[in-house]
């Protein structure tokens, strides 16, 4: 039966979620915590506000939006947290459930996605072309996208993804290294530099870096680049939600709440 799309009707909040299964395939991962619904809301869904992380900034940012769900990258519940309801959790599930609003979260799901994910939407704003899903991955659970672009020297594609981002990275490597085949992870994912060293990258991007990976970069001759996690994981939410809301005839808007890290 196809959605409920009637003008002011919105659709069903199990509607919504089969949506986004369908589209992330949250059963093919093993994750650090629950993709899908994380806490349950009103039936009815006709704003859909997307962002990065569950924040009570925020979940209260898109209660002024007129949100009926929320769809983020980190939600609320992680693997081996505390599971008591006390502060900064006490907080953030009493704005929700006061105001009866829907959460759904997609961690690895959304990074891995081929077009709309994290690292496919990080690639395409500094002009990286993703190779194709049987020689374009690495890494655990082939999270990691390997992609070509144009041969330039390590600090111009640096320039290019400060002015993408809006922010100053970190380059660690030679800056005059030519750099074609591209290494990209977004968010916390220094622990794929060696798996992208062995799969031949000329450089590696992701959101942070460790003290390891120093040395990896420089005894390795690959240049590492590390842009900032929220910075590198602003563009799947949003191309997810988007797509998804407009499937399925709802509305969308992206609210970004900036973050340093």
């Amino acid at each position: 039966m196809p959605p409920d799309t009637s003008p002011g009707q919105g659709v069903s909040r199990d509607e919504l979620l089969a949506a986004c299964d369908r589209l992330l395939q949250p059963a093919l991962f093993k994750d650090y915590g629950p993709n899908g619904l994380q806490v349950e809301g009103r039936v009815r869904v006709r704003k859909l506000v997307s962002g990065v992380t569950a924040s009570l900034a925020f979940i209260d940012a898109a209660i002024d939006a007129g949100a009926d769900a929320l769809f983020v990258h980190h939600g609320l519940f992680w693997r081996g947290q505390d599971g008591r309801v006390t502060g900064w959790m006490k907080q953030r599930l009493a704005r929700l459930l006061s105001h009866d609003i829907n959460l759904l979260a997609y961690h690895l799901p959304l990074d891995a996605h081929a077009e709309l994910g994290n690292n496919a939407q990080l690639a395409r704003r500094i002009g990286v072309r993703v190779l194709d899903a049987g020689e374009g991955r690495f890494g655990d659970q082939s999270l990691g996208f390997l992609g070509l672009r144009a041969p330039a020297p390590a600090a111009e594609l640096l320039k290019d993804i400060e002015c993408s981002l809006g922010r100053a990275a970190l380059l660690v490597g030679d800056p005059g290294r030519r750099v074609e085949r591209v290494a990209i992870c977004t968010g916390g994912a220094q622990g794929y530099f060696e798996a992208a060293i062995a799969a031949g990258a000329d450089v590696f991007i992701t959101g942070e870096i460790s003290e390891p990976q120093t040395h990896y970069a420089r005894e390795a001759g690959v240049a590492y680049i590390a842009c900032g996690h929220h910075a590198s994981e602003r563009y799947g939410a949003p191309a997810v939600a988007g797509h998804v809301a407009e499937l399925l005839g709802i509305e969308h808007q992206f609210i970004d709440i900036p973050n340093p890290a």
